[in-house]
C-alpha cells in the first residue's frame, strides 16, 4: 500500500492486517481518522480490495479518564469503536497498560 498519508500517520501491514496509528488532539482525531480512512477506502476500490467495516475496529488511547465517542468511517458505515483490540497476540487497550 502505497499511500500518502500525513505525517501524524503510520501505517502497519502485515498480510491481511492494516493498522492505521493516527495521533491528534481529541478534536481532530475524528477528523484525521476519517480523512486517511477516505485514501485507504479509495486505494482499496482502485486496487480490487474490499476492507470489512464489520471486522474492523478505532480505539482511541488516551491516559484521559473521560472517553470521547468517535464516528470513524469505513466503506460509508460507523466503525464499532473498542477499549482493547488483540493484535499478533499482544492485548492492547486504550491506556496502553498491557495488562
Amino acid at each position: 500500500m502505497n499511500l500518502a498519508f500525513k505525517a501524524r500517520t503510520k501505517a502497519v501491514a502485515l498480510a491481511d492486517d492494516l493498522i492505521l496509528d493516527i495521533r491528534g488532539d481529541s478534536v481532530s482525531a475524528e477528523d484525521y481518522s476519517n480523512g486517511e480512512m477516505r485514501k485507504v477506502t479509495a486505494w482499496s476500490k482502485s486496487n480490487k480490495i474490499r476492507f470489512n467495516e464489520e471486522k474492523s475496529k478505532v480505539m482511541l488511547v488516551s491516559r484521559r479518564k473521560e472517553h470521547k465517542a468517535l464516528k470513524v468511517y469505513l466503506n460509508n458505515k460507523i466503525l464499532e469503536q473498542v477499549t482493547t483490540t488483540k493484535y499478533l497476540g499482544i492485548i492492547k487497550d486504550h491506556k496502553f497498560k498491557f495488562k
